[in-house]
């Protein structure tokens, strides 16, 4: 790994110099765009609307404009900034990792110590774990002034960037503030549900199926080029077009939930216990398609109505005799 930026962790008047390390990279396959009729490649420019010149890179400068005058910055401007000068993580508070919302978390750094004597680090280390605290830091990266946590990780120090509390959107549904009647059944079903998912998370037990199959795609078109048949590489779809329907019987579809779960899981004596786990999942669907009969036998009612007027039809047979 390659060093980004190199400053300080500062509490109080101790001072931990640190490295900072991207913590996570991209895995996705790189992909790039090119004209479907001939294949060549697309390329963006930078192109100046006053001379029609392509502008390097190096040339370009940052602006801002008020609708009525524009302001250029240069990237002396820009680094005469006091915070971007800055080369220390100011450390503003220990909180209870508990309170740290999720939803705010955003880039992940690793941070090394940068000194003959890794001592503080370890300190600052060691007291994050005892206190069970996160420490919420201020500091600047890439013309930012960024929040941040700072948190263990295996006997490293990591900073995770946090959103400004105005980067994070208000949820705001109707369809929540109306007042849903959960029964004890329901929960309890629901709860046994989880219970049969339940297990210690290990992310090395999942992949990116859509990398793994858009690799596989790349590798049958490199051998058989633009004659590939995707069904033979993939195969059909068998999903049922109605998967994703709503459920008409939750109690139904629970308990076929979960005992399909744990005839997966070999919890309920394997075959016996998928059978019966599909012979509830076809009852949940026998009892959703039920709760619509009672509309299609009103339809049915009224059929005989119809039938009135082939009645007639020997009447005016004995007047034409």
């Amino acid at each position: 790994m390659r060093a980004i930026w190199k400053g300080a962790l500062t509490f109080g008047l101790v001072n931990v110099p640190v490295k900072v390390y991207s913590a996570t990279e991209d895995h996705d396959v790189s992909l790039h765009q090119v004209h479907n009729k001939d294949g060549g490649r697309i390329r963006y420019q930078r192109i100046c609307e006053i001379d029609g010149e392509v502008v390097p890179y190096a040339d370009i400068d940052k602006a801002y404009d008020d609708g009525e005058r524009t302001v250029v910055l240069t990237k002396d401007d820009l680094d005469a900034l006091p915070s971007e000068r800055s080369r220390e993580i100011d450390v503003v508070e220990f909180v209870p990792s508990d309170q740290i919302d999720l939803l705010t978390l955003d880039r992940a750094y690793y941070l090394e110590p940068d000194s003959a004597s890794p001592k503080a680090y370890v300190l600052l280390r060691k007291t994050l774990e005892q206190t069970e605290r996160t420490a919420i830091v201020r500091f600047s990266l890439r013309q930012k002034t960024r929040l941040a946590a700072l948190r263990v990780r295996d006997d490293v120090l990591v900073l995770q960037t946090l959103l400004w509390a105005d980067e994070v959107r208000e949820a705001a549904f109707p369809a929540l503030d109306e007042t849903v009647r959960i029964s004890a059944k329901e929960l309890e079903l629901s709860a046994s549900l989880v219970e049969s998912f339940s297990s210690d998370f290990d992310p090395a037990e999942f992949t990116d199926e859509y990398q793994v199959e858009l690799r596989t795609l790349i590798d049958a078109k490199l051998e058989k080029g633009d004659a590939l048949d995707t069904s033979e590489t993939f195969g059909t779809s068998d999903e049922d077009d109605d998967a994703g329907g709503e459920v008409i019987d939750l109690m139904a579809a629970l308990r076929a939930s979960v005992e399909r779960s744990r005839a997966a899981r070999g919890e309920g004596g394997g075959k016996a216990a998928d059978a019966a786990a599909t012979a509830s999942a076809k009852k949940a669907a026998g009892e959703a398609s039920a709760s619509k009969t009672p509309a299609k036998k009103a339809t049915t009612a009224k059929a005989p109505a119809k039938k009135a007027p082939a009645k007639a039809a020997p009447k005016k047979a004995a007047k034409a005799s």
